[in-house]
């Protein structure tokens, strides 16, 4: 297969085992005769697909299966902006909003109650991480977004909080080590880092939905629901669910998130030094290092001009998807877990010749 160096923000780039081990299963899954797409969700052969994905997510968090329950659902994280405040906000709820995503989440909140955003980067277009601000010892959640697909901005700290965590790591799950026993609920959208678009993973305390969880929900929105029939109260996309293990079988085969964080770092420090030693013709979108997200890299050119004959003749160099997102222009590359350093020099060296014919 001719593969283009992807750089596109979601749906993304897929390790490449991944996409080959799928293209079998939906021809003829382990020589049964049929497609994956063809067996019922409540079949031995699929269950344990589901049984592995699950004990795949704990081993990499390395949380354990007797504190933690892992779905998978779908209507992507936008449902979770809802299901977690109709499941958990009962007096009020601490939000953080760091771009787009974080704001449609606070946006769901409000519609369910007191919602009460503590930190905001919003004044300044979403260019950097707030570090300061007062949890409400009363909330009954805080909620933050770790990373910001659309601005290029990640938190590179987990926010100091004595009230159950919640976080959406959609465009950067399982892309660095962190401590995941922090969260009282983990949610992400799985067509950014961890597979394609139509299911969502959720890592949801046992203790905190038993004891906190709301009652008397619509069936659909209750976490409870999910976790009684493991994932399967409806029929779950399940061809979805089958490449995200293949991805997660992927990652434990690279060294683990360890060795994945090495790669990461490696990957976006080569990008982001290339743009800081371009004496200004490359501008980073977000000023302060400590705040520049690993997986989704922005920068601008001086012009909405040259920036569109950069992503025009990119195409040509077999780079895709470097276009910024509509609602602030620019250039992104989005670097990805299975976006592999190749890719990366490929773009660099684009930029050094981009550079050299455009310099004025």
């Amino acid at each position: 297969m001719n593969r283009i160096h992807n750089f596109s923000a979601g749906p993304a780039i897929l390790p490449l085992s991944a996409i080959q081990n799928t293209q079998k299963a939906i021809s003829n899954y382990n020589n049964l005769g049929m497609s994956i797409i063809e067996m019922s969700h409540r079949s031995k052969e699929i269950v344990a697909v589901f049984d592995e994905a699950n004990a795949n997510v704990l081993e990499l968090m390395n949380l354990s299966a007797d504190d933690y329950s892992v779905l998978f659902l779908g209507g992507g994280a936008s449902t979770q902006f809802a299901m977690v405040p109709l499941n958990f906000l009962k007096t009020k709820a601490n939000y953080i909003n760091t771009g787009t995503w974080a704001n449609k989440a606070v946006k769901e909140a409000k519609k369910v109650g007191n919602t009460n955003v503590i930190a905001s980067s919003e004044d300044s277009n979403f260019n950097f991480i707030p570090r300061e601000f007062t949890i409400d010892s009363d909330a009954d959640y805080l909620h933050y977004t770790s990373n910001n697909t659309i601005f290029g901005t990640e938190f590179d700290f987990i926010p100091e909080s004595n009230i159950p965590l919640v976080c959406d790591m959609s465009s950067d799950l399982f892309s660095r080590e962190i401590d995941f026993s922090k969260f009282d609920l983990i949610y992400a959208g799985a067509q950014k880092n961890i597979g394609p678009s139509g299911a969502t993973l959720v890592v949801i305390k046992k203790s905190w939905l038993n004891e906190k969880g709301n009652s008397n929900l619509m069936t659909m929105f209750d976490y409870k629901t999910h976790v009684k029939s493991d994932s399967m109260f409806n029929t779950p996309p399940v061809l979805p669910v089958y490449v995200i293990n293949e991805t997660l079988k992927w990652i434990k085969e690279q060294g683990g998130i360890k060795a994945i964080e090495i790669m990461n770092r490696d990957k976006a420090n080569h990008l982001y030094e290339k743009i800081e030693g371009s004496s200004g013709f490359y501008i980073p979108a977000v000023p302060k290092k400590e705040d520049r997200s690993l997986m989704n890299v922005t920068f601008n050119l001086k012009t909405p001009e040259l920036e569109q004959k950069f992503i025009s003749e990119a195409l040509k160099y077999d780079l895709s998807g470097l276009k910024g997102h509509r609602s602030v222009g620019g250039i992104r590359a989005s670097i990805y877990n299975a976006c592999p350093m190749l890719s990366v020099e490929a773009l660099v060296n684009f930029m050094d010749h981009f550079l050299h014919e455009n310099w004025s």
